[in-house]
């Protein structure tokens, strides 16, 4: 595969000279026709293809925005359009849910009366039964593996749902899960009379998707384009979108992107090249960005062989890494990663090994271990080229590549495309592209929203992959227990305080290797009236003005 590279000295310098950059290339920047008054806005994305259509949306939690909670609604949703606080939980297609007392394994759903999909036919209890059927259960006629493959993972409680009334669902989970409805929100509802009508075919549903969400889709063009319509039949008055038009142009290198902006090819864009950013604010673009629960690190395997079992040499990797000059190299759009989560989550506690860049230390870890720059521990990770949430990616990999070279560890990279990334992560560190290509971390970056997503999916042994995406293998009584507790109880206060002795537990083992927070910017054009940036990985197209 080939990779175009950008220097920081070469983009600066491209940046003050004036001198061109690439360009989206013409067959990825559509003329779509537009009528007499209409709004339309062109969004460069950082991704190499249209995110999945059919109603779980592939290539991470970053796709969401685009094809998910623009064509789909979720039962539970999501607060996005607030910036100064974080969002939280709300009626989506479920007007609400409640855990029995009397059973609190049993979860009731009741159903919002009088919403349509995109086709015009209705949403009820049925259309919810036979969506879990589409990812969750192999032998229905309608079983979509592509689309399970995405949610699956993503909702490891469920096991078993059943209608109770037209407008009423029954779900059950596998274990007492208190923090159980954060994970619905990733899954999201297609109409099963528009497969139907398409001879019960996902290949042409794909191209022809039926939601009910606040936008239809118009225009495909895989890997290159995507045209959102505005619903104006949209259930919710609240997320009616205020343009008529948007069309997703995929751009997944940074500068290109950048360039995009600056030439009048797309009116906004996802994860400006850092080094253009001045440019582009002196262009009249705004730059937006906001405090997002994300990390981006490395998965260590634990697997017997792997020299990542000897926790000196997890903490070397840690104290290696110059977080500042990371933060530097993204021209400030990053923040030191210290953890999992910022020290402000209610969930960091007080770790007692300190992530910080101390290189003398990781050299006499290393050498603890029988490893120097001259004998160096040689390995091999594989990381993406690049992707909605990987940041810059390469650049940023082989600046820590450095550093980790000059205490005397070697990493080798692996590049592979973002969805393959995905597909190593959820097949764990013994999965076949792990084993294939020899590696012993995964570089993938993600949404630390709630206590699933950041912790419990990655730390307790029920989650190893593939059945969740526990990549690294890990193992331990101690935090099974830690986290058992905290989901068998609905004091939100008490489970605030055992997710913060697991992450005080994985810090102090050093568990992962810890890098920078995004700050998930965004460039917006002078064409570009309005828009919030909620404090998430989901965002609202529908605030755009």
């Amino acid at each position: 595969m080939s990779i175009a590279r950008f220097s920081r000295r070469a983009l600066r310098g491209a940046g003050a000279s004036g001198l061109t950059l690439p360009l989206i290339p013409e067959a990825f920047s559509p003329a779509f026709a537009q009528g007499a008054g209409e709004r339309t806005l062109r969004y460069g994305i950082s991704m190499a293809d249209i995110p999945q259509t059919t109603g779980q949306p592939d290539r991470g939690a970053g796709a969401y925005q685009f094809t998910g909670y623009t064509l789909y609604d979720p039962l539970v949703a999501w607060e996005m359009d607030v910036a100064d606080r974080p969002g939280k939980l709300m009626p989506g297609l479920a007007t609400s849910w409640e855990s029995d007392p009397a059973d609190r394994k049993r979860w009731i759903f009741k159903l919002r009366s009088g919403v349509k999909f995109h086709d015009g036919s209705d949403f009820d209890a049925d259309a919810v039964i036979w969506n879990f059927e589409k990812v969750l259960n192999p032998q229905a006629p309608h079983f979509d593996n592509r689309q399970a493959a995405q949610v699956r993972p993503r909702l490891p409680s469920v096991a078993t749902w059943r209608k109770i009334a037209a407008m009423t669902v029954e779900v059950t989970t596998k274990a007492v899960d208190s923090i159980f409805p954060y994970q619905m929100l990733w899954f999201l509802i297609s109409s099963p009379a528009q497969y139907e009508r398409l001879g019960r075919s996902w290949e042409r549903f794909a191209n022809e998707p039926s939601g009910t969400g606040p936008f239809r889709m118009g225009r495909l063009v895989p890997r290159a384009s995507a045209e959102l319509l505005r619903n104006t039949n949209y259930w919710n008055p609240a997320r009616m979108a205020k343009v008529d038009r948007i069309v997703l142009v995929c751009a997944p290198e940074a500068v290109t992107r950048s360039n995009a902006l600056l030439t009048g090819q797309v009116d906004l864009i996802e994860t400006p090249a850092p080094d253009i950013v001045g440019r582009l604010r002196q262009s009249g673009a705004r730059i937006m960005e906001n405090i997002t629960p994300h990390v981006w690190n490395y998965h260590l395997s634990l697997l017997e062989g792997s020299p990542w079992r000897d926790i000196r040499l997890r903490q070397a990797a840690n104290l290696a890494i110059d977080r500042a000059g990371v933060v530097a190299l993204m021209n400030g759009l990053a923040k030191p990663a210290v953890g999992v989560v910022d020290p402000s989550s209610p969930w960091f506690g007080n770790p007692s090994f300190k992530i910080r860049h101390d290189p003398a230390e990781a050299r006499r870890l290393l050498s603890a271990a029988g490893f120097t720059p001259r004998n160096p521990l040689r390995t091999k990770f594989i990381v993406a080229t690049g992707g909605s949430g990987q940041m810059l990616s390469m650049p940023i990999n082989e600046f820590i590549q450095q550093s980790w070279r000059e205490v005397g560890i070697e990493v080798e990279f692996v590049p592979v495309e973002l969805e393959v990334l995905y597909t190593c992560w959820r097949q764990g560190a013994s999965g076949e592209l792990a084993r294939n290509n020899n590696v012993t971390a995964n570089n993938v970056a993600y949404v630390t929203s709630d206590p699933l997503y950041a912790l419990i999916r990655f730390f307790h042994s029920n989650q190893i992959a593939p059945t969740g995406v526990n990549w690294s293998h890990y193992r331990d009584a101690e935090m099974d227990r830690l986290i058992e507790t905290a989901l068998n109880t609905f004091d939100e206060a008490e489970v605030d305080r055992l997710m913060a002795k697991v992450h005080e537990k994985a810090v102090n083992e050093a568990l992962l290797v810890f890098v920078v927070h995004d700050t998930n910017p965004r460039a917006l054009g002078r064409n570009v009236r309005g828009y919030t940036q909620a404090q998430h990985w989901f965002q609202d197209l529908t605030t755009l003005s």
